[in-house]
């Protein structure tokens, strides 16, 4: 018996061409889609629609969300004003004392007749990219000398010294950073006034004090400023902070292991400062004599030794009455008149004759008690 249906029930092709159809339908679908995008209208069109239906199952989840973070954000603000007010016055307390203390450098300053410290100009740039070369540590920045960026002026951001520029373009500059391994700032320890100058390494990640002795007073935790004696980067900028400090007994200077303070890799906005150290000209140095002076000054003092052996060798006094009488020596060289004196006594003196032996031993002794 067949289980068939009649022929007016028959509903199309069987199941396994319309698999293979939708199959290939959706193939052909995909491949247009990715290829030839021709289904971003259609996909326009669906998100449009459903839209307002996705919105409306996610207010539930909107109302706890937000419900939520304003408990949060409400606590944080809080937080946050707390801090900020703290903040505001210390900030207000220390600016105080900077105005009293700059009113009193002026005043001492004016006292001393000392010249006053020039001003620092600023210049904002930001990072472009940088450089090609992955052995240094250097950085392109959007400024150049037609913006009045300068060769060897130091870059810095809220933080503390980023680098110095060591190349200048027209509307580019070269920025070497800090920690590059050829980049060296003279520095200073703010607890203890000890100068020394600060090196990047080759790996880029620290920083290393130079020219500490082992006596030296460095721990770790100090603040290392500019000292501003090099006349490029200005006094008191903040630099690195010391956070080993390696003592060993067979060197004399000791290694100290330091972090740069600014974040030099991951700062995107610097300032250029333009700093003009006021500092006076040097001396001109004396012109070396040449050899016609040199030696007419050594056959002058020649001549004066001369002159001055030959009148202390000169007698001060004439003979008056006596001619065989010695001469006295005179007063200016009592050494060499001397000598002479006794030498013309010698002379002038005559040397009495010496007996012979013989003679001498056959003169008869007085007896004791008989007089001569």
């Amino acid at each position: 018996m067949e289980y068939s249906p009649p022929p007016l029930f028959k509903q199309g092709p069987s199941a396994l061409a319309r698999l293979l159809f939708f199959v290939v339908l959706a193939l052909a679908l995909l491949i247009s889609d990715a290829r030839f995008k021709t289904l971003e209208i259609v996909r326009g069109v669906l998100g449009a629609g459903l839209y307002p239906l996705q919105r409306a199952a996610l207010v539930p989840r909107d109302v706890f969300m937000g419900a939520a973070d304003l408990a949060v954000t409400s606590a944080t603000l809080r937080s946050d004003n707390e801090k900020l007010h703290t903040r505001n016055l210390q900030l207000a307390q220390q600016a105080n004392t900077a105005a009293e203390l700059s009113a009193e450098n002026a005043h001492l300053r004016a006292l001393l007749q000392l010249s006053q410290r020039a001003t620092t100009q600023s210049l904002p740039a930001e990072i472009q990219y940088d450089t090609r070369d992955p052995f240094t540590q250097k950085v392109v920045i959007n400024r150049g000398a037609q913006q009045g960026i300068q060769n060897g002026s130091p870059v810095v951001n809220e933080d503390g010294v980023i680098g110095q520029v060591t190349r200048v373009f027209p509307l580019q500059a070269e920025v070497t950073l800090l920690t590059d391994k050829d980049q060296a700032v003279p520095v200073q320890i703010v607890r203890t006034g000890l100068r020394s100058v600060i090196y990047g390494t080759p790996k880029g990640d620290t920083l290393d004090l130079r020219f500490v002795p082992i006596s030296g007073d460095v721990q770790t935790g100090d603040e290392l400023v500019t000292s501003g004696l090099d006349g490029v980067y200005p006094p008191g900028l903040p630099v690195a902070k010391v956070v080993r400090v390696d003592r060993q007994a067979d060197t004399a200077f000791a290694r100290v292991i330091c972090l740069p303070i600014a974040p030099v890799r991951g700062a995107r906005q610097l300032l250029v400062l333009h700093y003009v150290a006021d500092v006076p000209p040097r001396p001109a140095e004396e012109p070396e004599p040449s050899a016609k002076d040199a030696k007419g000054k050594k056959g002058a003092k020649a001549a004066d030794s001369k002159a001055a052996a030959e009148k202390s060798a000169k007698p001060a006094e004439k003979p008056t009455a006596d001619k065989n009488a010695a001469p006295k020596p005179a007063a200016s060289a009592p050494g060499q008149a001397g000598a002479a004196g006794k030498a013309a006594a010698a002379d002038q003196k005559p040397a009495a004759p010496k007996k012979p032996a013989a003679v001498e031993k056959a003169k008869p002794q007085a007896a004791p008690g008989a007089k001569p």
